[in-house]
């Protein structure tokens, strides 16, 4: 089992950066395939990108292909997503999720753990 905890969001103009971070608990944190999902006001959770648990390889939402890169360090058990050319559109809550020698996927019900999420605002 793993526990996530998501920090680094807050109020941005539009055209900067943020990055965020999700700490996990546990010692097997390389074997976890990790993702960062968003929700915004009134819409459903959405996938934005995942970096799997062998051979690091990623993938990202076309909405944020590009500007948006995801990493991850196993020694710190943490999991990164640098956000740059941020759009109000960008505007959400981030989730970190997590899954045990998981593919990746970009469906809700592809990650068994979840964090409680952080907010990115960004202005116009």
């Amino acid at each position: 089992q793993v526990q996530l905890v998501e920090s680094g969001g807050g109020l941005v103009q539009a055209g900067g950066s943020l990055r965020l971070s999700c700490g996990a608990s546990g010692r097997t944190f390389s074997s976890y395939t990790m993702a960062w999902f968003r929700q915004a006001p009134g819409k459903e959770r959405e996938f934005v990108a995942a970096i799997k648990w062998i051979g690091d390889s990623t993938c990202y939402a076309d909405s944020v292909k590009g500007r948006f890169t995801i990493s991850r360090d196993n020694a710190k058990g943490t999991v990164y997503l640098q956000m740059n050319s941020l759009k109000p559109e960008d505007t959400a809550v981030y989730f970190c999720a997590a899954d045990l020698y998981g593919g990746v996927s970009y469906k809700r019900d592809g990650y068994e753990y979840w964090g409680q999420g952080t907010q990115v605002t960004v202005s116009s």
